[in-house]
């Protein structure tokens, strides 16, 4: 069995993600990113960071074999797994009765694409006042799973995820940075995002050829001017204007922009046109919409 615990609940070690990898006939695949930890003290600090107590509502993306699932149900959080892949999915209840049967009533799991999923198909979670997202994300589709998660649930507030480390950057980059891009400021749209830790190749099997890194972040408050909600101007146009200042970096803005900024808008958003996308902070980027939106009313 796993490392036991005071509530009697188990954590898996590497013996028993390969003892349960071997039962269902289940191989690691490069298709859906998978790098299944073995290593309780790294799941354990994974919810350490992101302060996850009893009766918060979770949600995980990818449980895999169920490392994380464990350390999440072990603090006596409700839990709502998401997992693409249908053997991963069926065999997880089994895994949870074996390891923490008393932690069975907090825990579902959905056979789904994170990418498609709806707050329709998760209840548990589009009712809660709030909820967290806690997740080994798979490196191919890491940012698109958060844009499109916070996007879909206003009730998002806020997430720790382990990414590749160079994802991790990206998202937490400030304008300016190398790594600074569209990830970066399409994140800063709903709240602020920092990486809050390195974690090793050797707590994963199979063992990845890059390292990981936690990104920790939350959502804007509901009375924060940032707020999307209290913004005055939507995200589309915003979203737009920040992939024309990125398709093609050492553009200018004027350049980049021509054919959707109208004359008169970067002098009116205080902007100075010469200056290229990656020096624009989101707060810069909402402020060229607006003035672009006001000179078309």
């Amino acid at each position: 069995m796993g490392t036991a615990q005071a509530d009697g609940g188990n954590l898996l070690g590497a013996a028993d993600i390969r003892r349960i990898a071997a039962e269902e006939g289940i191989t690691p695949t490069k298709k859906f990113g998978q790098n299944f930890v073995i290593d309780p003290g790294t799941v354990r600090k994974i919810v350490r960071e992101a302060g996850v107590d009893a009766g918060d509502q979770v949600m995980e993306v990818g449980p895999g074999l169920g490392s994380l699932t464990l350390a999440i149900l072990e603090t006596g959080a409700d839990l709502t797994a998401v997992e693409i892949d249908p053997p991963l999915a069926q065999r997880l209840p089994q895994t949870i009765a074996e390891f923490m049967p008393n932690a069975t009533n907090r825990f579902r799991v959905v056979n789904m694409d994170a990418l498609k999923v709806t707050p329709s198909q998760l209840p548990q979670l589009a009712d809660a006042a709030t909820f967290t997202l806690v997740a080994n994300l798979p490196y191919n589709v890491a940012t698109p799973i958060l844009l499109t998660l916070l996007e879909r649930f206003g009730n998002l507030d806020s997430f720790l995820v382990m990414v590749q480390k160079e994802v991790a950057e990206r998202l937490s980059a400030q304008p300016g940075s190398k790594v600074y891009g569209t990830p970066s400021v399409k994140l800063a749209w709903y709240g602020t995002a920092k990486s809050v830790g390195n974690i090793g190749r050797n707590v994963f099997w199979p063992a990845p050829n890059v390292d990981s890194a936690l990104v920790r972040f939350e959502r804007h408050a509901a009375d924060d001017p940032r707020n999307p909600n209290n913004r005055s101007v939507g995200r589309d146009l915003v979203f737009r204007l920040i992939d024309a200042s990125f398709a093609q970096r050492r553009k200018t803005l004027h350049a980049a922009l021509r054919k959707i900024v109208p004359s008169g808008a970067f002098e009116r958003a205080g902007i100075d046109p010469t200056r290229r996308g990656e020096t624009l902070d989101i707060d810069e980027f909402v402020a060229l919409a607006t003035a672009c939106k006001e000179l078309e009313a």
